[in-house]
């Protein structure tokens, strides 16, 4: 299929990606018309584009058996990826469509500048929160929700979905500045505290706003929250009273975890292992961050489970 643009020429109503030569160079000789068509074809490439490192994302995060681990078994998988994101882009109410506002307000063929970008079925973002990129992929929410910012001081909603849509931009700003992708972050803070169902209180009964578990040791010297928690001592189970840190946001939580991970030479090698979810969290356990015998195993299936919640806010 094909559509006509007002010069004559033929834009292809893509079943490839941009990546394909023959693709970008037919969008960079229809966007010279700034017509609408070529506005919408761009923006299907782009949700293509993004949901292509989605399902990438997907993946990595899933445990593989090894038994299909070759060249050509990844050069298929890769073209498989590739058909599948083509095939997810361009639905009604999709990114497509709010790319394709934005698209028309730089051309100057519409002048809502101040109007909200409603997508119903995908995602649901104010005009600015769409200009922060970097957390527009962890921005889901369902369909009819408010398109109010999120507070990161606010109580985060209990439930898997909920609590990986509530943190999710902020897990994007810290994975940006660190390099510790943002769903090893929610994945990791969704296994700490339940999901938001069982998260660290202050003596008051305020948050703590301490989603990784963090103690507070000797070199810490700011707020502390004392409670009881489970530890594994010579394998067996204890209640032991310890002293967690505490935090003013949510945000600040995942900022000083992405500093103990990044900084901290404990935890080199599961800095270079950023690339599976299995590798990273065994290298966490290996350092000593959990006591918990079967903690590897346990964060590697929450990180898989942030994953599909992300994916899910987006179909």
């Amino acid at each position: 299929m094909s559509i006509a643009l007002p010069n004559g020429s033929q834009l292809a109503s893509s079943n490839a990606l941009a990546a394909d030569a023959r693709s970008l160079n037919a969008l960079k000789l229809a966007a010279g018309d700034n017509s609408p068509e070529a506005a919408r074809e761009t923006a299907k490439q782009l949700e293509s584009l993004f949901m292509r490192e989605m399902i990438k994302s997907m993946r990595e995060a899933t445990m593989k058996s090894g038994l299909l681990d070759s060249a050509q078994g990844n050069l298929s998988t890769d073209l498989l990826d590739q058909q599948l994101s083509v095939s997810m882009s361009g639905q009604p109410g999709g990114l497509t469509d709010a790319i394709t506002r934005q698209l028309a307000r730089t051309m100057g063929t519409q002048a809502a500048e101040d109007a909200e970008i409603n997508v119903p079925s995908t995602l649901s973002l104010g005009r600015n929160a769409w200009r922060s990129s970097s957390a527009g992929a962890w921005s889901g929410s369902r369909a009819g929700s408010a398109t109010q910012p999120i507070d990161a001081y606010a109580p985060a909603p209990k439930g898997r979905d909920n609590f990986v849509a509530h943190h999710g931009n902020a897990a994007a700003r810290i994975a940006q500045e660190s390099g510790i992708p943002a769903s090893f972050m929610l994945g990791q803070a969704g296994h700490e505290t339940g999901w938001g169902k069982s998260e660290i209180k202050n003596a008051d009964g305020s948050n703590a706003h301490n989603l990784f578990g963090i103690k507070a040791g000797k070199g810490w010297t700011g707020k502390v929250a004392e409670v009881t928690t489970t530890e594994y001592i010579n394998g067996t189970p204890r209640k032991v009273t310890a002293k967690f840190r505490a935090y003013d946001s949510y945000e600040e939580s995942f900022r000083d975890y992405a500093r103990l991970i990044t900084s901290n030479p404990r935890y080199e090698k599961a800095m270079e292992k950023t690339g599976s979810a299995l590798a990273y969290a065994t290298e966490l356990q290996k350092a000593g961050y959990a006591t918990d015998p079967e903690y590897a195993s346990k964060l590697s299936r929450a990180i898989q489970s942030a994953v599909q919640s992300a994916a899910r806010a987006q179909a």
